[in-house]
């Protein structure tokens, strides 16, 4: 029964019905970048002043698509008509996951639809939503049409950033790295091309450094360390609204060698993930091993080692435990869990309870906390996973 199609689809439409009445109903403003942010863009779209065209932007170019479509409702129903997109483009990836009913697909199905029940309304009301059923379907295809795989995760990056994390462990993972790398860079270049036929200059690449003068969000990782300071009273020690990035961040004493540290930190993490991949390479660790431990780890590094951490990047988390479910089944069993955990202990502080964190409620900073803690085991398990798949294979050569 749970391999039904019919079992499969009530179930998504279920799980997203809820996640939307979530969005709707939740008080605060779970919905506040789609109506506060994404609509004002645009409607300054349609009127002639386009984000990343005619002004630097955070995000990369093409991510004005997304957000100008649900303008074919009108504005007024903006809300409604985005809630809609992101039901389309995860049926989408649904689909193409289920496709041929393999047992490995369909739980993956089950857990993605387990996982957007316990983050809860933020897993569709951002524009990671809809990249991440873009990323499921290029990993997914790799295999089956490389080509097609290679254009939907370059235009995924040029969405949100987050799936370069993905395209990097492909490049080192796959035999057919070279045609990948042609075809992201032809992508690349036409909808860059694109942007500065229609006068973006040097806007084109203004999200590389749109956000390197962020400080330490509240939610990141690393920010643990001015949270605690700032809850146990610690003079000069608090969270503060960001006005600009509309974000809460934590300040105290470091908290700029902090800053300075985390892009090192991050750019460093990642060249170590590439050496470990490349050494499972050279020692024929099989695809449907490495990709997914070596997809994973990236992509957690991207969390772990961020200045930036909003309740949005557990979906980044999703791909990978995605495919490696879909390969792997119960392999992925302990990612697959822990990744489940971090997503429902967002849910519990963001966004009904969000406020009471700012207000630095015990309760709450243990939490998120501990969240934090869950996502580095993440990370420590898929770089495990990574050192010890080498040592597997020499042992089976050697029997």
């Amino acid at each position: 029964m749970l391999r039904s199609r019919l079992v499969l689809w009530i179930a998504f439409l279920v799980v997203h019905l809820v996640a939307g009445w979530l969005a709707l109903a939740a008080p605060g403003a779970i919905l506040g970048d789609v109506t506060t942010v994404y609509r004002p863009w645009a409607l300054d779209a349609v009127h002639g002043y386009v984000v990343g065209i005619d002004t630097p932007w955070v995000y990369p170019i093409a991510a004005i698509v997304p957000v100008m479509l649900p303008l074919v409702l009108g504005p007024a129903h903006y809300v409604g008509a985005w809630l809609t997109l992101v039901l389309i483009a995860d049926a989408a990836g649904f689909a193409v996951l289920i496709a041929g009913r393999r047992p490995g697909r369909v739980w993956a199905a089950w857990w993605w639809l387990l996982f957007m029940l316990l983050l809860g309304p933020v897993g569709v009301s951002r524009l990671d939503s809809l990249s991440v059923p873009m990323a499921i379907v290029g990993l997914l295809w790799l295999a089956g049409r490389p080509a097609v795989a290679a254009v939907l995760l370059t235009v995924a990056t040029w969405i949100k950033v987050w799936p370069a994390a993905l395209i990097a462990a492909i490049v080192v993972a796959s035999r057919r790295r070279w045609r990948f790398v042609a075809l992201g860079l032809v992508t690349s270049g036409v909808i860059a091309l694109v942007a500065v036929v229609f006068g973006a200059g040097a806007n084109v690449l203004s999200f590389v450094t749109a956000q390197a003068d962020r400080g330490m969000q509240l939610e990141a990782p690393a920010s643990g360390i001015w949270l605690w300071q700032a809850l146990l009273g610690r003079p000069g020690s608090m969270v503060y609204y960001q006005a600009s990035l509309n974000t809460f961040e934590v300040t105290g004493d470091g908290v700029e060698a902090g800053i300075r540290l985390m892009t090192p930190l991050l750019a460093f993490a990642a060249a170590a993930l590439v050496l470990l991949g490349v050494r499972a390479v050279r020692a024929r660790v099989p695809l449907a091993t490495l990709l997914p431990d070596l997809a994973l780890a990236l992509v957690a590094a991207l969390i772990v080692f961020n200045k930036v951490g909003s309740p949005q990047y557990m979906l980044w988390l999703v791909p990978p435990v995605v495919l490696g479910l879909a390969w792997r089944g119960r392999g992925y069993l302990v990612p697959a869990v822990l990744v489940a955990v971090a997503a429902g202990l967002t849910q519990v502080f963001y966004p009904v309870l969000y406020n009471a964190l700012l207000g630095l409620d015990p309760v709450l900073v243990v939490v998120l906390s501990v969240r934090n803690l869950v996502v580095v085991a993440v990370f420590v398990w898929a770089v495990s996973a990574l050192w010890r798949s080498v040592g597997y294979v020499r042992r089976a050569r050697l029997e």
